[in-house]
């Protein structure tokens, strides 16, 4: 005889007669004396005569009754495990900043039947997550368990999201302004605004090309790009972008770009932050006719280019500093000037050192024509005056010393003179940054502060580069390129809004360690018979505790 014994009190036994067996359900009990005995409560018939099809209902109501999963024959089946953390916490915040809702309103449509948002999300979450082109994110969908998608995308689908995005570029940058608009301070708004360039592959000509050659600030060479202009605010929140031609001077775009910031953030003070390839005389003039308009005040702290500190030579002269700060005035506005002894020593010495270098290797071509002259050769080509003057002039050129070095190309022997003049007058200008300001109220150290808080914005570009790699841009059309760019810039949204909420609770993460983290909570789905059941990984704290800082609901 077999038992098999359950802890409820009810078990199954095996009994024989007559050579056969046959299986009953038993209760056990406990008599007034202690002794253990039992009663049979069913006979389930014989074992031969049994099968899944006879026991499976009563096995699956008693796991029902536990709310176990079902008993059964079938095949288990599980697919691939996808990721699930990463994009359920982005679709939470997307939410919490009512993204979804603006981009239904703005590319609302009864002719189209594709889910604009769902696509225009996806390809935004890609960017931030695993960044691909089109046809990358197309496979990385694959991998993830993305919330609330259409079950088949194409690549045709991705690119009609993207026209789409361009069609009603107004009212989708509009939309999103208003939902921007709660987290930008009202009284006083510091705003920074800076340029990068962003290298495009492929060639021809299309109507309208943005695509342009001009000077990379990434590789510091020619290169086919587009310019991409960011606006954010002192607390690193990117509020809009503009998308220029490769080839546009950036003091062109200034004023375009703060007429955009005052007409969509309703804000009654604006500080403009901007670096020097930003300011000119006539941007000056500009921004100052601006100010006062519609009882707003405009206000800015712009670099002075070191093209202009020639121009400030006799002012730098007669500054007096008082903790590393002097004031004085330039261009009818205020000119603040920040002074690092430390660093005006480092630039000296370097660019001295320098000097030295290149008179040590003319030193060195004269020593060797006066050899050559006096009839002692050395192996190698013949040396020449004129092949002297060429290197010479080439090393200088390339050391950026032209000013302080000058060959003497008249004379019938190599020479050169160093000019003590210029090189006294770049030593007045080391270690010094030199702002204008129209701000009445900012003390000289606010501005300063206020000016070297534009890294921040550097920062940002840096991530658009890196974690959300926007460059290079495979696209030809000049609204593909455009749109290329909003879904990298509502990527760089998404990205600083999560460093923001990360830093207010206090957590160490940076967005990109939190969302590799959070890409190992995975989604399960199995498959038995015709069952399927859903279900994901198990989270430590050090993942769910991400979900707090975020401010966002944990996954269910």
């Amino acid at each position: 005889m077999t038992l098999l014994r359950y802890s409820c009190g009810m078990y199954t036994k095996i009994t024989k007669s007559g050579g056969r067996c046959y299986l009953q359900l038993v209760e056990g009990y406990r008599t007034e004396e202690g002794k253990v005995r039992h009663k049979v409560v069913a006979n389930l018939g014989r074992i031969d005569d049994l099968t899944p099809e006879n026991l499976d209902p009563l096995i699956n109501g008693l796991n029902r009754a536990l709310g176990r999963a079902e008993n059964t024959a079938s095949e288990v089946t599980a697919e691939s495990a996808k990721s699930y953390g990463d994009v359920f916490a982005l679709h939470e915040l997307w939410k919490d900043l009512g993204f979804d809702r603006a981009l239904s309103r703005a590319l609302r449509s009864g002719k189209r039947k594709l889910d604009v948002e769902a696509l225009v999300r996806a390809m935004v979450f890609n960017r931030l997550c695993d960044p691909a082109s089109k046809l990358g994110c197309l496979r990385w969908l694959e991998t993830v368990a993305m919330p609330a998608i259409p079950e088949t995308i194409t690549h045709q689908h991705l690119l009609r999201a993207m026209d789409a995005l361009m069609d009603h570029t107004g009212r989708v940058e509009m939309e999103l302004a208003k939902q921007i608009r709660p987290l930008v301070e009202q009284d006083l708004t510091v705003v920074f605004y800076d340029l990068t360039t962003v290298r495009i592959h492929g060639g021809g000509k299309v109507d309208d090309d943005i695509r342009a050659f001009g000077m990379n600030k990434e590789t510091g060479g020619i290169a086919r790009q587009f310019v991409l202009g960011v606006v954010q605010t002192a607390d690193g929140l990117p509020l809009m972008h503009n998308v220029h031609p490769g080839n546009v001077g950036e003091t062109k775009t200034l004023q375009g770009m703060l007429q955009t910031v005052l007409q969509r953030f309703p804000i009654q003070r604006v500080i403009l932050v901007a670096d020097r390839g930003l300011l000119s005389l006539d941007n000056i003039r500009n921004l100052t006719e601006m100010a006062d308009q519609a009882g707003r005040k405009l206000e800015f702290i712009l670099a002075v280019p070191a093209r202009r500190y020639a121009d400030l030579a006799e002012t730098f002269q007669g500054l007096s500093f008082i903790d590393g700060l002097a004031e004085s005035r330039f261009a009818g506005h205020r000119l603040i000037v920040a002074h690092d002894p430390l660093r005006a020593e480092e630039q000296s010495k370097r660019r001295r050192e320098r000097i030295a270098e290149l008179e040590a290797q003319a030193e060195n071509s004269v020593a060797k024509l006066d050899a050559q002259d006096a009839g002692q050769t050395s192996r190698g080509r013949r040396a020449s005056d004129r092949g002297a003057y060429s290197r010479f002039t080439r090393a200088v050129a390339e050391a950026e010393l032209t000013r302080f070095l000058k060959a003497d190309l008249q004379a019938d022997r190599f020479s050169w003179s160093v000019d003590e003049d210029a090189v006294a007058k770049a030593e007045l200008f080391d270690g010094k940054l030199a702002l204008l300001t129209n701000a009445p109220d900012l003390t000289p150290d606010e501005a300063v502060a206020r000016y070297k808080s534009l890294a921040d914005i550097e920062r940002g570009f840096r991530v658009l580069k890196s974690d959300i790699e926007i460059a290079p841009v495979h696209h030809r059309l000049p609204d593909r390129i455009r749109a290329h760019a909003m879904i990298c810039f509502l990527a760089l949204v998404l990205y600083r809004i999560m460093r923001m909420r990360l830093k207010a609770k206090g957590h160490s993460a940076s967005p990109r360690t939190a969302l590799d983290l959070l890409a190992r909570i995975q989604r399960h789905t199995t498959h038995i018979g015709t069952k399927t059941f859903t279900g994901t990984s198990r989270s430590p704290p050090e993942q769910l505790n991400l979900f707090d800082a975020l401010n966002i609901p944990k996954p269910a």
